[in-house]
């Protein structure tokens, strides 16, 4: 089985929504084969709280908007450090950056086929690393 064209819409729509809040690493696996209860999931990550819920609003204004569709669960926004955002068909992760290199979400999806995502969110691809090199190695919440 792979992710529905629907999954993939919202995904990519997902995808722009984060990239255009400056996200970091976005990347979408498709889990439809591993798991039954979602098709895919997105990634993304930011250097701090504030960004983090911002990335997760903007998400979830984009996809209401564009799309019609709200999440049916929405977790973690009381610290912000790992929002997550249930659509059923897909499930979004967006965390600070501390979070993303902890919990590696990436090591555990490794073997699950990448979607394809827009330009915009693929070019954000090793902006993590990018931003602790100009800011030091580790960087304090600003939130």
């Amino acid at each position: 089985m792979t992710a529905t064209d629907r999954s993939i819409e919202l995904i990519n729509a997902a995808a722009q929504a984060a990239a255009d809040r400056l996200a970091h690493d976005i990347i979408a696996y498709d889990v439809s084969d591993v798991l039954s209860i979602t098709d895919a999931f997105l990634l993304a990550s930011a250097p701090n709280d504030r960004q983090v819920k911002s990335i997760v609003d903007e998400i979830e204004e984009q996809l209401q908007k564009e799309l019609g569709v709200k999440p049916v669960r929405r977790e973690g926004d009381r610290d912000a450090r790992w929002i997550l955002l249930d659509y059923v068909d897909i499930v979004i992760h967006v965390q600070h950056s501390e979070e993303r290199v902890f919990y590696a979400l990436e090591r555990l999806w490794k073997d699950c086929p990448e979607i394809a995502l827009p330009e915009d969110a693929v070019r954000t691809r090793g902006k993590a690393e990018e931003h602790a090199q100009l800011n030091g190695s580790t960087e304090g919440d600003q939130s």
